[in-house]
């Protein structure tokens, strides 16, 4: 669900429609409303519909906020695979290297030696 979710409500006695957010903002300006007019009863069950749609907010952050962490790690995972696969190129191209200048040291042991005098 997402913050922009419409939600039909069916209060006390009014049918409200809306984003969460908006029907909290809502059912919290009907109970002081209907505080400030002395019905207490309705303005408890006023409050009531807004804390409720207050959780239902804080849910939604709450798992956005999540998804978001987990959306983070997973991209940390991916950069620290990246990197290490391009360790191991880096180790291959190394070796491959090391290969290559071993291959092209001459091997002097079937060339003439030189005769060393004794004298």
């Amino acid at each position: 669900m997402n913050r922009n979710h419409v939600f039909d409500s069916h209060g006390p006695d009014v049918r409200v429609r809306g984003t969460a957010q908006q029907l909290f903002e809502k059912y919290l300006q009907l109970g002081r409303d209907a505080t400030g007019s002395g019905d207490r009863v309705a303005a408890e069950a006023y409050f009531q519909h807004a804390e409720h749609y207050f959780r239902i907010l804080n849910a939604m952050a709450q798992a956005a906020q999540q998804s978001q962490q987990e959306r983070a790690e997973r991209q940390t995972a991916r950069q620290q695979r990246v990197s290490s696969n391009m360790s191991e190129d880096d180790e291959d191209d190394q070796t491959e290297s090391e290969n290559e200048a071993m291959a092209e040291v001459k091997d002097l042991s079937s060339e003439p030696q030189p005769e060393l005098s004794e004298g």
